[in-house]
């Protein structure tokens, strides 16, 4: 089997006026995605998924890592993986580069195991079909909104829930108050402080946050700011998450060995693809550390990352976007399913997922490097839609 062609498919839906959420960055006005579809000489395509600045994704494809790939051996992932890293190293290392050819990499496996007849949690060594995932959700809202829609997501199937902070004090007090009684402490709830809060802030938070038994405690600080990230674990009796804004094996190594989490969350459409992943949650294993991925893009990466979390001991959990996004709703032919709070997975080769077309062609954009200005959660495109600085006040 060779390549013969690697494709970048950007993909694009706008909010309708009732869909669109309040959070930190502002208000959410689209959703955007980025497919890589690698073409071989038989029927077999692999399919990944990239979470970044689509138009950058889109050039970094088409002008070095498609032509580089032509005619190679797409079950040789990791000689391809260091090939792609060694050609962007100069401008890459992390952010879009590592992204994109992390793409490519979840394509890779997704081939290896079609070839094989294998899913991915099997060639990984994994023993279980399922992996336990969690609603992703809970966006600024009315603290009473708030607890009818983590209800929502409990009857959906899910036993943990994520909620978005960072607002003011009294706000996110009352917010988890809200959401750990509408759930009850039979279920978890999981919190997300937007990188927003100073030392002090985030020490007073956390106390609070363990009254309350929070499952964890995500992004107090900038990912850059490691040594508050070390000091909080120090203080403060709730494990501490971080790492989506992190890349590669390298990045999380530093905030390993510094000791500054207790769950690290790489992304396979962001971190560097599924070998990244892998090798990162083996390390974090030797450190005795758990591992849940993040994801906020699409089903593809939701189900690249779960094949990695079932296929580990310290796999904690992946996360399932509830946002209505439909690129997590509706790409797939078979959508995700959630069980007594697992995400099925299956005994189907590769990733075991089949894009449904029509939703791809619906979405496509039509000028790849065009990107029509709105907030796209992560992303802001056009100056209007940048972000204000905005205050947050303390109780």
């Amino acid at each position: 089997m060779k390549i013969e062609h690697v494709e970048a498919v950007n993909l694009l839906c706008q909010y309708p006026e009732n869909d669109r959420f309040q959070y930190a960055g502002g208000v959410c006005t689209n959703r955007l995605t980025t497919l890589i579809l690698v073409h071989t000489d038989t029927n077999y395509v692999g399919i990944g998924s990239v979470y970044s600045h689509p138009a950058l994704i889109y050039l970094i494809v088409r002008d070095q890592l498609n032509p580089l790939l032509i005619g190679e051996d797409p079950c040789n992932v990791e000689e391809l993986w260091k090939k792609m890293y060694g050609l962007t190293l100069w401008y890459g290392r992390k952010g879009v580069a590592m992204s994109t050819l992390g793409g490519v990499d979840t394509a890779l496996w997704d081939l290896r195991g079609k070839s094989t007849g294998k899913p991915v949690w099997e060639l990984l060594g994994g023993r279980r079909k399922t992996c336990p995932a969690y609603a992703s959700g809970l966006l600024w809202n009315d603290v009473d909104k708030l607890a009818e829609e983590a209800g929502q997501y409990i009857e959906r199937g899910f036993r943990r829930v994520k909620m978005r902070l960072a607002r003011s004090e009294e706000y996110d007090t009352s917010a988890v108050l809200a959401v750990r009684k509408a759930i009850g402490m039979d279920h978890d709830v999981i919190v997300d402080a937007s990188m927003r809060y100073h030392f002090e802030l985030a020490c007073r938070m956390g106390n609070f946050l363990k009254e309350q038994k929070v499952f964890w405690y995500e992004e107090p600080f900038a990912p850059e700011d490691i040594d508050s990230y070390v000091a909080l674990r120090q203080v403060v009796d709730v494990p501490i998450a971080g790492g989506e804004n992190e890349f590669g094996l390298q990045g999380f190594r530093e905030v390993i060995r510094a000791k500054a989490l207790d769950i690290v969350q790489p992304d396979a459409s962001r971190c560097g693809g599924i070998s990244e992943v892998w090798k990162i949650a083996k390390m974090a294993e030797e450190s005795g550390l758990g591992v849940a991925t993040h994801s906020w893009n699409d089903a593809v990466a939701i189900m690249a990352n779960a094949h990695v979390v079932a296929a580990m001991s310290n796999g904690v959990t992946v996360e399932v976007d509830q946002m209505n996004n439909p690129f997590v709703n509706d790409l797939l032919v078979k959508p995700l399913q959630i069980e007594s709070g697992e995400l099925q997975l299956s005994h189907a080769p590769g990733l075991g997922v089949e894009l449904d077309l029509e939703v791809v062609e619906k979405f496509r954009l039509g000028d790849p490097l065009a990107i029509p200005d709105g907030v796209y959660s992560d992303m802001m495109f056009g100056k209007s839609y940048f972000p204000e600085p905005m205050g947050y006040k303390e109780s």
